[in-house]
């Protein structure tokens, strides 16, 4: 169960958690789990939420949303923001609809930052400073074209050394993160987040961590991506680039979406970035696999073992009733 701060687990409402690496069976196994405890599910995938984008984020198709409830698809266009912590208060409210119509809630996907924010809250420093962190982008754009692409890092290193020391030197995205606490509350980020806790939890939870092993997952990735470009991954993204979604946009950064970016543009083949698409997808299943670990609640699983799985969710909600 996760940390909470209420001593009354039967005040707080029932969320099942399916997570795990990309590949790993999520999707077969959250739709039985559904149908059979009369649960609805909640995306938890960053890249599900674009409209227009299904075959290269692996999106459930429309006969699988069919079949139960589904909440926080097809939110936001992709040249529309989208972060963590409006997921966090549109998930919740999506929660608290299904708990209201008397049903479980399932938080289904790969984003550990997302389930993070909708479990635990966000650090609340007055909403997002989009200049504050235009400036920082363009500072670091500048600084990598100049040859030091570690300069913000660098910067972090010297304000907040704690904070640096748990981000990895080439994730631009969480230095950048950092260094906004730091000018935005004038204090270490480390030490804001210490202050927060992570603790406004106001669900009952059974995290469950979907993993049936390098391996497998590997061979699954690499014959997803096959998928993908045989059921018209490259089609999709010349339609998106023809509705005026340029390459530049984030979520056309997302793998599958800039390995065929140059394809639409001519200057790659198919032949060349399906590989690099592969490894690319695993890497990344590695990098789900490392944060999945410091979730201490997280009960890993082999979705193979299905009535093991199934057996733990009726169980939790059995101790609830």
């Amino acid at each position: 169960m996760s940390t909470t701060t209420s001593k009354d687990p039967a005040a707080r409402h029932p969320v099942v958690v399916l997570t795990g690496p990309t590949a790993a069976g999520k999707t077969a196994l959250a739709l039985d789990i559904a149908e059979r405890f009369d649960a609805e599910i909640v995306n938890a995938d960053s890249m599900q939420v674009f409209r227009f984008m299904d075959i290269g984020t692996a999106k459930p198709s429309l006969e699988e949303r069919a079949r139960v409830p589904h909440h926080l698809f097809d939110v936001v266009n992709p040249d529309d923001p989208y972060s963590a912590g409006r997921y966090a208060v549109e998930a919740r409210a999506a929660a608290e609809k299904i708990h209201a119509a008397g049903k479980i809630a399932m938080l289904v996907g790969g984003t550990g930052l997302y389930i993070r924010a909708f479990l635990e809250g966000l650090i609340d420093t007055g909403g997002a400073d989009v200049e504050l962190r235009e400036r920082l982008e363009k500072e670091h754009e500048k600084a990598a074209e100049a040859g030091d692409p570690l300069r913000l890092y660098r910067r972090l290193e010297k304000f907040d050394p704690r904070a640096a020391a748990r981000i990895h030197p080439n994730d631009l995205r969480r230095t950048i993160r950092a260094l906004e606490i730091v000018e935005r509350c004038g204090r270490e980020a480390s030490v804001v987040r210490n202050e927060h806790g992570f603790l406004d939890t106001p669900y009952d939870t059974l995290h469950l961590a979907l993993d049936p092993g390098r391996e497998i997952v590997n061979e699954r990735i690499n014959q997803r991506c096959i998928d993908m470009i045989e059921g018209g991954l490259l089609q999709e993204v010349r339609r998106l680039r023809e509705m005026g979604y340029g390459p530049e946009l984030r979520p056309m950064q997302a793998i599958g979406y800039r390995h065929i970016n140059p394809v639409v543009d001519g200057v790659d083949t198919l032949a060349n970035a399906l590989p690099a698409m592969q490894a690319d997808t695993r890497r990344f299943a590695r990098r789900q696999r490392t944060w999945l670990r410091k979730v201490e609640e997280a009960i890993w699983c082999d979705p193979r073992e299905h009535d093991s799985v199934v057996a733990r969710v009726e169980a939790f909600i059995r101790e609830r009733d």
